[in-house]
């Protein structure tokens, strides 16, 4: 007899592609996850994993197993809906991924109501790349995700994945003090050339956005300096070394000596939550969805023009 909670964890480890990742969903140790992988192994007389440089990878009949593993898990979560169906209330764990100014921004508060409202709700929060995050809605990875889309880069969903608008997230322009964007009640695309840009690497929409943008009304860009994370990009605006564009999501209050200008047209970027279908039907996914919308936008989203 294959034992489930083994089959859940190869099944993470074929998802999330590492022994530690998968464990990191899971809540378990990479030690735990390794062991019911061995166990796993011993009862199918198999090999499933083998070392691949540092990491491993999946064996043939490992990949067969994990396509079982996936349509039992998928009977299983639908006995699970069903049931939380007839009672009726949000109850028992639900996995949450978001990209890491929802995580930031948004999220907190959703989860701490929840918690107030829905004390049998375990609602968890994992940080998850937002490029990653549909596919593993699609793969079982993860029961709901805060995703975004922009106009360069629409949201496409695979099939069996839905979707619910959450709301939508400004974008503004940030510069120095002094600058001489700084007192402009806004600013239009067409007057950003020949400025010194710090913004997010290449790959990243930020950066993509900032490129296509500029080079539509006629600038190339001078990207001096780059981040990951948005916090940083505003100090370095801070010490003026830069102008920038980021969303006001997760930004959180600006220092002294950083002036928001909105630009015009002001870009925008629509959030999502994203969930299997089937699963939506379950009252504390339902729930949850209702309360990112409930909680949309949240206090330092809220824009309010320049003065």
């Amino acid at each position: 007899m294959l034992d489930l909670q083994r089959l859940r964890a190869l099944h993470a480890v074929s998802v999330h592609g590492t022994v530690g990742a998968a464990a990191s969903a899971l809540g378990y140790t990479s030690s735990a996850v390794s062991q019911q992988i061995a166990k796993l192994e011993r009862e199918t007389r198999t090999v499933l994993l083998e070392r691949e440089g540092r990491g491993v990878r999946l064996t043939a009949e490992a990949h067969q197993l994990v396509s079982v593993a996936a349509e039992l898990l998928g009977l299983v979560e639908r006995a699970e809906v069903e049931l939380e169906e007839r009672r009726g209330k949000p109850s028992g764990r639900l996995s949450i991924a978001a990209f890491s100014s929802a995580a930031r921004g948004l999220l907190p508060g959703v989860l701490a109501d929840l918690a107030v409202r829905h004390p049998a709700l375990d609602a968890r929060l994992s940080e998850i790349d937002p490029h990653l995050s549909v596919d593993m809605v699609a793969k079982g990875a993860v029961d709901l995700a805060v995703a975004h889309d922009w106009d360069i880069a629409p949201l496409t969903l695979p099939s069996g994945v839905e979707q619910a608008v959450i709301g939508e997230d400004l974008c503004t322009l940030l510069v120095p003090e002094g600058h001489r964007f700084a007192g402009r009640p806004s600013v239009r695309r067409e007057d950003l050339g020949g400025e010194r840009w710090v913004c997010q690497p290449p790959g990243r929409v930020c950066h993509e956005w900032l490129l296509r943008t500029l080079r539509t009304a006629g600038h190339e860009p001078e990207v001096v300096h780059q981040a990951d994370e948005n916090p940083t990009l505003v100090a370095l605006v801070a010490a003026g070394l830069g102008i920038c564009v980021i969303p006001r999501l997760g930004r959180g209050p600006l220092p002294a000596g950083v002036v928001e200008v909105p630009l015009d047209p002001a870009p925008v970027r629509r959030l999502y939550a994203l969930w299997r279908t089937g699963l939506g039907r379950r009252p504390a996914l339902a729930e949850t969805v209702r309360t990112l919308q409930a909680h949309w936008p949240p206090p330092q989203s809220i824009h309010h023009p320049a003065r």
